[in-house]
């Protein structure tokens, strides 16, 4: 019986395979390959810089209890897609977006509900 190739082998074979999800904040991050002295090959994902953010934003207050999470659920639709919203405002660490109630954010409109159509 054949050897099965572990699953980033098997991805190497395919052109354009990315191991990230197209979800994924790391979805269009490059991937570079480190090669040890003694040849073996480490894969790793380069670092991804914050691109430029022009999509159409609306302000929002942040309430006490709300997580980077919750926003991404209940404003894109996928708690996943909490990194979009740090995105926007620019934050590194998430929980800034959330730490201080009062305090307004930026909530991306392209790509989650219309405006009108959000379950606020």
């Amino acid at each position: 019986m054949a050897d099965i190739e572990p699953y980033e082998s098997a991805l190497d074979s395919l052109p354009g395979a990315h191991p990230y999800p197209r979800t994924s904040r790391y979805h269009d991050a490059e991937i570079g390959v480190h090669r040890r002295a003694d040849g073996t090959e480490v894969r790793y994902t380069k670092r991804r810089l914050l691109p430029p953010f022009d999509e159409e934003t609306e302000p929002h207050t942040v309430g006490a209890g709300e997580r980077p999470d919750l926003l991404g659920q209940r404003f894109l639709g996928d708690p996943g897609q909490w990194w979009r919203i740090a995105d926007a405002n620019p934050v590194l660490d998430p929980r800034e977006l959330t730490d201080e109630p009062g305090r307004v954010i930026d909530i991306p409109l392209s790509g989650g509900f219309p405006r009108g159509e959000r379950h606020v």
